[in-house]
């Protein structure tokens, strides 16, 4: 190992082994034991996550590259290539330290750290307590195993990693049929995407001889390729296929918000630091070769953009407080994939930091409150929680303000950073920062709207659950202060370019210019040459950005004050106004039927399919395979009875003969190597005595 950092192969095998103990010897284990194992792998692996940042900025920016090789894994070839050349396929086992999976190792590591002990008091009950922490570690280890990669392959597997953990998590209560059927939903429509980076992969090495980053990137941007060369546009749009997947865009997000039905830790860590997060991460890590396929990065753009509104629609009719924030999820998603798309890709990454803060915070808080009122979950049964839960009601509230985007709280930042570089970034467009701004509208609306709901107007709980409403334990409300604290500061890492040129407060804000995220990642983002991708300035001038930031906070601020009309000042509207947009409010409130759609068309005619290949293999194939049987029986019926020329003596001597030469080769094979060779020097001194007395 050529690096200091021969440690960071521990970040992800900590929860690795913590998974497989508990998993192998967990139910021999007190339930104390189990998540101490669990909590200290992963708080193990955080510590070493901030070890590793500490000594890695001691280098200066353009030499924070860096890999740790630990063995060769695959070493297949030569191959050759549509070009003509030959090249072998060689994948050691490699982590790459960089700005990029230093931020992703931070988030996942301290945000599933959190949960994991928040899950302690969740989870306590459960009688399958060890099988949910060695699911919950594992989750962490396929993660890490991916942001670390330092290959297509082995972020793959990492990728498919977290596909399998997401199964058994989302369907851990199996005995449900509503976690079993989320669970295979999420595998299956998962193995869609995955199908397209699996493409993608194998045409990245049919073109590059390579699947190490390294090899590809700086090949990509060497001159070699033209804008949009087809094969670019290509790779971009097969791995575009499995971020639709992983990340819960259109068309694939179907999966994302049934994925509740897992335990609501596991909604926290699914959404906010993990799984979700894998395709912008894709996306940000192959930001060279998406800068060459400006057509693929537009199709990135429109799809983000369209998803976020799409499940904002969604989440403004939905009564379920974690399917609300499910759609919720998909939506900030979209932003995170607008972001990339318009080539911010800063800007994508530091959303999906503060969006795992209050989203992770959100989730948790709804999980006390589901914890409080003994499951339940549909937010007609609640209100005036906030007399019973108060530090559940406080931390969310910090929560619902930042994903909402109110001012000076984390998603104010993240978010107008999104919809500014959307306006001015060439790769954007004023239509597609319109319907960023319409999201965040929509978003402060049903935020609120869930606010309100929960925390606020009649108690409409039934009086037995209105009598055993208690506030969470410790290790459950502590992640969520934690959480909320950073909800509210942790944009600091992020502000906008605007107020460092503000008098007075760009001033006192100086110190905080070093530790921007923007310029941390910046070492991550490919220089390609302005001439080939002719790429302007993303600065906006100080009037257009605060213009714009006043247009994000008034969206924001009309939807908070339509939610605190229709649900706190006038409860009695809502229904009325979806009584006389029925037809609309049942559309919206069916999620616009995507799912029966993709019933009719896709599910029940591969059902069809299959129920006709079973019957044809019952009713066809089985009757030709008896027919067989009864005729090869009756023809040895009748020569058991009829031996015409003594066919028996034939067959049976034929039978001996063979059994006989087999006897003979089966001695001659001992597996002595010495043997053999012997064997061949003897054989070929034989030939070379028959040729000269022959010749």
């Amino acid at each position: 190992m050529t690096t200091p950092f021969w440690y960071v192969g521990l970040i992800p095998l900590l929860p690795g082994l913590g998974a497989l103990v508990n998993g192998v010897f967990g139910r021999r284990f007190s339930k104390r034991v189990i998540h101490t194992i669990a909590c200290g792998t992963t708080l193990a692996s955080c510590l070493l996550a901030w070890v590793l940042l500490v000594q890695f900025v001691q280098y200066p920016p353009e030499a924070r590259h860096f890999t740790v090789t630990y063995y060769d894994w695959l070493d297949i070839g030569p191959v050759r290539l549509p070009t003509g050349e030959s090249a072998r396929l060689q994948v050691p086992v490699e982590l790459l330290i960089d700005p990029l999976s230093v931020v992703m190792v931070l988030v996942v590591t301290f945000v599933g750290f959190l949960i994991h002990v928040y899950s302690t008091g969740y989870m306590w009950e459960d009688p399958d307590y060890a099988r949910y922490f060695s699911y919950l570690n594992l989750f962490m280890f396929a993660m890490l195993t991916l942001a670390l990669s330092s290959s297509f392959l082995l972020l793959f597997v990492g990728w498919e990693g977290v596909g399998l953990c997401s199964y058994l998590l989302i369907g851990f209560w199996a005995d449900r049929t509503s976690a079993a059927n989320a669970g295979k939903k999420a595998f299956l429509v998962n193995r869609i995407g995955d199908l397209g980076f699996l493409l993608g992969m194998m045409l990245v090495f049919l073109e590059f001889g390579s699947l190490r980053f390294d090899d590809v990137f700086p090949r990509v941007v060497s001159g070699a390729y033209g804008l949009n060369d087809p094969i670019l546009v290509a790779i971009g749009l097969l791995l575009l296929a499995g971020v639709t997947g992983k990340s819960a865009q259109i068309p694939l997000y179907v999966w994302l918000p049934d994925a509740m039905e897992g335990p609501t830790p596991v909604s926290a860590l699914i959404h906010a630091a993990t799984m979700v997060t894998a395709g912008v991460y894709l996306i940000v890590r192959c930001n060279a070769l998406y800068q060459m396929a400006p057509d693929a990065l537009g199709v990135v753009a429109v799809i983000g953009a369209v998803t976020a509104l799409f499940a904002a629609t969604i989440g403004t009719a939905q009564t379920d407080i974690k399917r609300v924030l499910a759609y919720s999820t998909v939506s900030q998603l979209g932003y995170m994939v607008l972001a990339a798309g318009v080539g911010a890709f800063t800007a994508a990454i530091f959303h999906l930091v503060t969006h795992a803060f209050f989203k992770a915070l959100l989730f948790l808080g709804a999980g006390s409150v589901i914890h409080a009122l003994h499951h339940e979950q549909d937010m007609r049964r609640m209100g005036g929680l906030r007399r019973y839960l108060p530090t559940t009601f406080k931390t969310m509230t910090m929560g619902v303000l930042a994903i909402a985007g109110m001012p000076l709280f984390s998603g104010f930042f993240s978010k107008d950073e999104i919809l500014l570089q959307t306006f001015v970034s060439p790769y954007g467009h004023s239509l597609l920062w319109a319907l960023g701004t319409v999201t965040a509208g929509l978003t402060a609306f049903y935020m609120f709207r869930l606010w309100f709901l929960t925390f606020f107007g009649p108690e409409r709980m039934d009086e037995h659950t209105r009598r055993h409403i208690h506030e969470s334990p410790p290790n459950m409300t502590i992640p969520l202060r934690v959480l909320a604290v950073l909800s509210v500061v942790g944009g600091v890492i992020g502000l906008p370019t605007a107020f460092f040129h503000l008098p007075v407060v760009g001033t006192l804000l100086h110190p905080l210019e070093a530790f921007q995220i923007h310029r941390f990642l910046e070492p991550s983002i490919a220089r390609v040459p302005a001439a080939l991708h002719g790429t302007v300035s993303h600065e906006a001038g100080l009037g257009l950005e605060l213009l714009l930031m006043l247009a994000s906070v008034g969206a924001g601020l009309v939807g908070f004050l339509v939610a605190y009309f229709l649900y706190y000042r006038r409860p009695e509207l809502p229904d009325r106004v979806a009584a006389a947009s029925e037809p609309l409010y049942t559309l919206v409130r069916n999620k616009y039927y995507v799912d029966e759609i993709y019933d009719a068309l896709v599910v029940r005619p591969l059902l069809g399919l299959a129920n006709l290949l079973t019957w044809l293999d019952v009713h066809v194939v089985d009757g030709l395979v008896n027919g067989a049987a009864w005729l090869t029986r009756t023809l040895a019926d009748l020569s058991g009875r009829v031996d015409f020329y003594g066919v028996d003596g034939v067959v049976n001597g034929v039978a001996e003969g063979v059994r006989q030469v087999g006897g003979a080769l089966r001695r001659a094979h001992t597996g002595l190597a010495q043997q053999y060779v012997f064997g061949a020097v003897v054989l070929a001194l034989f030939l070379l005595l028959f040729y000269m007395l022959v010749f």
